[in-house]
């Protein structure tokens, strides 16, 4: 074979094997589906020399899932282009019913060729390492959340109900070992689920503070204390947003932001006819979730409490600024739909529209110490 100039690989990763074809560059240039080979690095270096010893130019993808960046790295390291791919934004055919580690290598190594693939944004490895602990606090709380349900649930079966109004404070877990039941079995049953949710607790509490440690050297940490002088949002729902989100400086506009987190109307219009329907929920679950749960604090006046004015005091001024008009303008906001007679769950995600560009002008004002990754 000749030397050829330019060339496309689309990879399937799995866990131990990655099916890998290969487009040559031009519109009519060959496609070969070259096999499957060991996802060990010394196993990708010996295959990637090999295609560098026939082409100038070669640009490789696969697709964003549970084998994480590794690659991306390697690659990229060897002096080649690398990107990953969104799943969700592959183009499809309609009515494909077979799916394959060959098709779907082949496929991406054409759509590659003909530009047809959207990137995902690959963070550095200190990035995706407080990544990895902020999804830990969230698995944690789920499991925390899981554990107190079990015990609320024995009780209830139980006839057994909390006089008090808020669960889980002193008050609460005085109650629960004030209980007495009948059988042996059903107490031993509830102090096994006690002492479970205790430890659930302090696994919470060990995660929260390694989280406060880290993020005092994170490249994000200014960004991550000019959020906290927003209305709503505390030291762990910012970390979680910058964890999933990164560099905000990458979205040009606010609707970008916007976009990425799915808080945009769907739409599906055709000639005059234009029709708009819930929010997308596309891009990031986690960060649009922590948006949503931090404009519920918009129902409320504007006001700054004495613990966040302590937080708005270690920004600065222009963040300040930013903080205020966001209270202002989504209580307001809040207020105006509810009148309209709005949905409150409606209401709250078109407020949790609007806080995703307060926090884009903040990105915007307040910038990483350094780079955190690839666009």
């Amino acid at each position: 074979m000749g030397h050829l100039s330019e060339a496309f690989v689309g990879i399937d990763t799995s866990k131990l094997k990655n099916a890998v074809s290969i487009a040559e560059g031009g519109r009519n240039g060959e496609m070969r589906y070259l096999g499957e080979f060991d996802t060990s690095e010394a196993a990708t270096r010996k295959l990637i020399a090999r295609l560098a010893a026939k082409h100038d130019k070669l640009t490789f993808c696969y697709e964003a899932g549970p084998t994480g960046y590794g690659l991306h790295r390697l690659i990229e390291s060897l002096g080649h282009r690398n990107i990953v791919v969104a799943p969700s934004l592959i183009p499809k055919k309609a009515g494909e019913q077979v799916k394959t580690n060959r098709r779907d290598a082949n496929n991406l190594a054409r759509l590659l060729r003909a530009g047809e693939l959207t990137a995902v944004w690959v963070p550095d490895v200190t990035h995706e390492a407080m990544r990895d602990l902020s999804r830990a606090r969230a698995s944690a709380v789920d499991d925390l959340k899981a554990k107190r349900q079990q015990i609320s649930s024995l009780l209830l079966r139980l006839g057994l109900h909390y006089p008090g109004k808020k669960t889980w404070g002193k008050a609460h877990r005085n109650w629960l070992a004030s209980v007495k039941l009948a059988h042996r079995e059903q107490r031993f049953v509830l102090e096994e689920l006690r002492l479970a949710e205790r430890q659930a607790q302090e696994r919470v509490d060990r995660i929260e503070k390694t989280i406060g440690e880290a993020v005092q050297e994170w490249s994000l940490r200014e960004v991550v204390t000019a959020l906290q002088a927003m209305r709503g949002i505390d030291l762990i729902s910012a970390v979680t947003l910058m964890a999933e989100l990164g560099d905000l400086t990458r979205f040009a506009r606010a609707h970008e932001l916007m976009g990425y987190l799915g808080l945009v109307p769907s739409e599906n219009s055709t000639g005059d006819k234009v029709r708009r329907g819930g929010i997308t929920k596309a891009g990031n679950t986690r960060a649009r979730t922590t948006l949503v749960e931090a404009s519920w604090s918009y129902r409320h006046p504007p006001r700054v409490g004495r613990e966040k004015q302590a937080k708005v005091d270690a920004t600065p001024e222009a963040v300040r600024e930013i903080a205020w008009k966001a209270q202002v303008r989504l209580s307001s906001r809040y207020r105006k739909l509810i009148r309209n007679g709005k949905l409150k769950c409606v209401t709250v995600t078109a407020v949790a529209r609007e806080l995703a560009g307060f926090v884009w002008a903040i990105g915007q004002v307040v910038r990483p110490a350094s780079p955190v990754g690839a666009r």
